[in-house]
Formats: C-alpha cells, sequence, structure tokens
C-alpha cells in the first residue's frame, strides 16, 4: 500500500518533451509529454476506449492518438475525436489526468484526490533552486522495495564497508548518532571532529589536513531524503549550527514508488562552492553516480534475499534509528489515510 494525497517526482525537467514517456508511479501508469507551452501533461496510461497504453500512441499537436483504434484526446483527457468520425464525443470519454507541477528541477505529480493537489506541499528541496548553488544529478531505475531505500540514506554507517573508495571511512562507526522524530521529518544527525577527510571531501575541499565532517539526514514525508553533508578545516571553526565555512552540499534523493518491488531512484548533489565550474558539476556527478551504483547492487541483492526468506524478519540495531523512526511515520501516515478513506 502506498501514500496517496502526496506529491511525487515522476520525472527531471529534461526527462519529459513533446514524446510520450510512461512510468509507473505507485502501482498507476502514467503517461508524461510536454505540450508546445511547455507545460507538462499527465494522463492516465489507458486509452477509454480498449486500454491500450496511450504512451503508445502518436502525438498530434498537443493531443494524442491512440494507435489501436484512432480516438483522440486532448491534453485534459477528454476525448475529441472518436474512432467513428460522425460519432458525437461525450464527456464520459476521457482518461483520467493528474495534478503536475515543476520545482526545483523535478517534473511532479500528485497521487490521490486531485482536489487536495496544493503544491505548497511539495517538498522543501531549497538547495536545487537557491542562487548561490548549484545542483545537478540523474535517475536510476531500482528493483527494490523503496522503503529500503530510505533505510539506506537514513543509515550512513554503511558507506564504511559499500563505498570505501570513496566517502567511506572507519570514524564514521566511531562517531555517535542523534536521532530525532518531529511532526514533519525525522533527521540524524552525525559529527565527526578532527578527522582525516576520504577521498571525495578531500578532493573538493581541495588541501589535506584534518577536517571537522558532518552527514544530517532528513527524511521528507512521503519518500524523499536530504543529506546536509560536508568537511571544513578544524580551524575554521565550523559547528553543527553554521558549516559553510568548507565544502557544503545536500545529497538530494527523491525514491518513488513503482510497485511494492520497484522503485524510480532521482538523485544528484546540490553544493555551495565551485559552482560555475561545469566541469567540476560533470565529473562530481560521474563520481556520484558511481557511489549509486554500489548502493543499487547492495539494495537490488537484498531486495532478492528478502523475497526468498519471507519467514524472516529485518532486525534493527541503534544505526537504523532513522530508517526505523521513517518507517513508522510512513506507516502513521498510512494509519490515518486507512482512517479517512473509511
Amino acid at each position: 500500500m502506498f501514500v496517496r494525497n502526496q506529491w511525487y517526482v515522476a520525472g527531471w525537467d529534461y526527462e519529459i518533451d513533446r514524446n510520450p514517456k510512461a512510468r509507473i508511479i505507485c502501482g498507476e501508469a502514467l503517461l508524461l509529454y510536454r505540450r508546445l507551452d511547455r507545460q507538462v501533461v499527465a494522463l492516465q496510461d489507458a486509452c477509454p476506449h480498449r486500454l491500450l497504453p496511450l504512451s503508445m500512441g502518436v502525438k498530434e499537436g498537443d493531443r494524442i492518438r491512440c494507435r489501436y483504434h484512432g480516438l483522440l484526446l486532448d491534453s485534459s483527457g477528454a476525448a475529441v475525436e472518436m474512432p467513428h468520425r460522425v460519432e458525437r464525443t461525450h464527456k464520459s470519454i476521457c482518461a483520467k489526468a493528474y495534478p503536475v507541477a515543476e520545482r526545483h528541477r523535478f517534473v511532479w505529480v500528485w497521487i490521490g484526490d486531485p482536489a487536495r493537489a496544493d503544491p505548497a506541499q511539495i517538498p522543501d528541496f531549497w538547495p536545487c533552486s537557491h542562487p548561490q548553488w548549484t545542483f545537478d544529478g540523474d535517475y536510476y531505475p531500482i528493483q527494490c522495495d523503496y522503503r529500503l531505500v530510505i533505510d539506506n540514506l537514513m543509515d550512513l554507517s554503511h558507506e564504511t564497508y559499500t563505498h570505501p573508495g570513496s566517502i567511506g571511512q572507519p570514524e564514521i562507526l566511531d562517531t555517535p548518532i542523534e536521532t530525532r522524530a518531529e511532526a514533519d521529518r525525522v533527521t540524524v544527525t552525525r559529527w565527526m571532529s578532527g578527522i582525516d577527510p576520504p577521498p571525495f571531501w578531500r578532493d573538493a575541499l581541495k588541501q589535506d589536513g584534518p577536517v571537522d565532517r558532518w552527514q544530517i539526514c532528513h527524511f521528507l514525508p512521503p519518500s524523499s531524503v536530504l543529506i546536509d553533508v560536508g568537511v571544513a578545516p578544524v580551524a575554521a571553526g565550523a559547528t553543527l549550527e553554521d558549516h559553510d565555512q568548507g565544502a557544503r552540499g545536500f545529497v538530494i534523493d527523491a525514491i518513488t514508488p513503482e510497485t511494492t518491488t520497484t522503485s524510480h531512484y532521482f538523485w544528484g548533489m546540490a553544493r555551495n562552492f565551485d559552482i560555475h565550474d561545469v566541469g567540476f558539476t560533470a565529473r562530481l556527478k560521474q563520481q556520484q553516480g558511481k557511489v549509486f551504483q554500489e548502493d543499487v547492487a547492495v539494495l537490488e541483492a537484498q531486495q532478492k534475499s528478502i523475497s526468498r526468506h519471507p519467514h524472516l524478519k529485518l532486525k534493527s540495531f541503534s544505526i537504523d534509528a532513522g530508517g526505523v523512526r521513517a518507517r513508522q511515520m510512513i506507516e502513521r501516515i498510512l494509519r490515518e489515510q486507512t482512517a479517512t478513506d473509511c
């Protein structure tokens, strides 16, 4: 069961263009494309006639014609021409339309009651749109339950063993974490003082020497994680409240459920250093992509193991507190959703 009446990322701004694109979100098949005015259209990906996917259809201006019998729909999903052209259309012949918004480089789709769609409820990915920050990233389909991705991102102790050549280091496991649940988020904080930076952050800082390193993970329901990360020279005096002195970034993670065991993983890095260095942005994206591919390999293997062992349960240790709290928040929202539906 998925959390409804929520905004989910359906794609990067550059992914959705004039050509029909099919994407399944929370078990619902969607057709996405842009009109000539560049506004995004999201329709149920099923012709209201014989249910052929509309994404197989032919675009005619801002309209789409079913490839089977030729029913023509406008961008609101309404039929404007019948297969037998002398036959009148009726307002009951339509494909479901979904509310859409573009924000923070992403196309967001509202899954739930369209009357409740409020763009003000879109998660605040502010670093992605701030003029003094730069942002880029990519997309991976991933064969696992979206909650496993959230578990992974809310417990960065895995970096020591999953990413030893880039961002992992033993000090992560030696540093205590603080987990805090609020009404609208779960936060996990780790502050590492006077350590040697791992290769990734040493290169970002462009110097050697001991640093203070931080990892502050924010789970934002229904399925996003923003991670405030970075390093600063010890002499810079960075604190948990003020840490813009060195190399700071936000790892942006929007995890959109596809099915109960598959997900869409939209990831990226927003940063406030070297923001005009386009080449560095491209190299950083490539490096980050390799890191996340290591996560994908682990998570897909974990999902396969879970499916093979349905009688076994996941165990939670102290390092899992962030993921556990995030799952509890998801379950609470689902209970409230069920109560409302009843």
